[in-house]
């Protein structure tokens, strides 16, 4: 092949090129594109089912498809995470919404870029000898587990403790991560109850005598507890990260919300080819059972379920009676569906 050819090549591919992005409909086009700079997301637990979508998009190419280099910093807890991410440690935090709704309490100006789900995902376990709920709300010197202090998996045990009248300052939380430990300390006894995700849930269900007072991996079950549709993880920011980065948060909820769709139709050969072994907990079959469990929480599109905010503000003030002042949370600055819809264009298009 001669020189000129090959410059003729590169001469096409160079103009086709710019034809295809004139092409593109100005909501998707007008993106402004950054130079690669590293994207460090917090995770909390990010074995766990609850980030399994962030896993969909660095496992099949998602995020580098749309010329991001992601750094996951990896947390025994979504707690850690969060502070990870108010130290200016990550530039994104992977947990749940509710973090972002109390931040505001807290001074921190967040906003969801993506919903992951429609359901915290997380359930409440006792030991089955405790008998009842009202019976271990009995128990002198409750020991409860939790991933860490601050997590979303202390807030749902807290809010089920308020309910059966238990005074939470009067109950010991115990720090168990995440993983074998976490079922090693409700089966040993080491804590009378759990607060979890999956798949230490579904472990624990077919391994040891276990009853659940409460539970949200199931939209039913979690519109019962909650009153309505309560988000669960997403993707979020410092509202500055949008303004100074838009094309890196385009690129991000694009990953996402291709993950999302890529998950509704994925068989279990599928979801086993990507799971890193170690995530799996010894027990694939409990995996695929747990996966099977919370499959219709995941948030097909990204898009914030229209009760979404309103019910998280509620979960907030009975936790936090101060959240109930109409100033001190403004819901409309804790989300936008904006991303996620130019994001699911993009999709149609292919």
């Amino acid at each position: 092949m001669s020189a000129l050819d090959l410059s003729r090549r590169q001469w096409l591919r160079h103009w086709s090129r710019l034809g295809a992005l004139a092409a593109l409909p100005a909501t998707v086009s007008a993106v402004p594109l950054e130079p690669q700079v590293p994207l460090r997301i917090a995770v909390g637990a990010q074995g766990t089912l609850y980030h399994l979508p962030l896993l969909v998009a660095q496992a099949l190419g998602y995020f580098q498809a749309e010329g991001l280099a992601v750094q996951i910093v990896d947390h025994s807890a979504g707690a850690q995470a969060v502070r990870t991410l108010m130290v200016g440690g990550a530039d994104v935090c992977c947990g749940g919404y509710e973090h972002v709704v109390r931040g505001q309490l807290q001074g921190n100006d967040w906003r969801s870029l993506v919903l992951l789900a429609r359901s915290p995902q997380l359930a409440l376990m006792a030991q089955a000898r405790l008998g009842s709920g009202s019976q271990l709300a009995r128990v002198r010197d409750l020991r409860v587990g939790v991933t860490a202090p601050g997590s979303s998996t202390h807030y749902l045990a807290s809010l089920w403790l308020q309910g059966a009248g238990v005074a939470t300052e009067k109950v010991q939380f115990v720090a168990v991560g995440s993983g074998a430990g976490a079922v090693e300390a409700l089966r040993l006894s080491r804590v009378h109850a759990l607060c979890h995700a999956d798949p230490v849930l579904t472990l624990l269900e077919q391994r040891a005598r276990v009853r659940v007072l409460a539970d949200t991996r199931s939209l039913t079950s979690s519109a019962q507890l909650y009153g309505g549709t309560m988000p669960g993880g997403c993707l979020f920011a410092p509202q500055g990260f949008a303004q100074r980065r838009p094309g890196q948060a385009q690129a991000l909820a694009n990953s996402m919300v291709r993950a999302l769709r890529w998950l509704q139709t994925a068989s279990p050969a599928d979801l086993a080819r990507l799971v890193p072994k170690a995530w799996l907990l010894g027990d694939r079959s409990a995996y695929l059972t747990a996966f099977e469990k919370v499959r219709d929480t995941l948030s097909p599109d990204g898009l914030m379920p229209a009760d979404g905010p309103a019910t998280a503000l509620r979960a907030v003030e009975r936790m936090q009676p101060q959240a109930t002042a109409p100033t001190r949370v403004l819901l409309e600055k804790t989300f936008s569906d904006s991303w996620a819809r130019r994001a699911r264009e993009k999709l149609e298009q292919v």
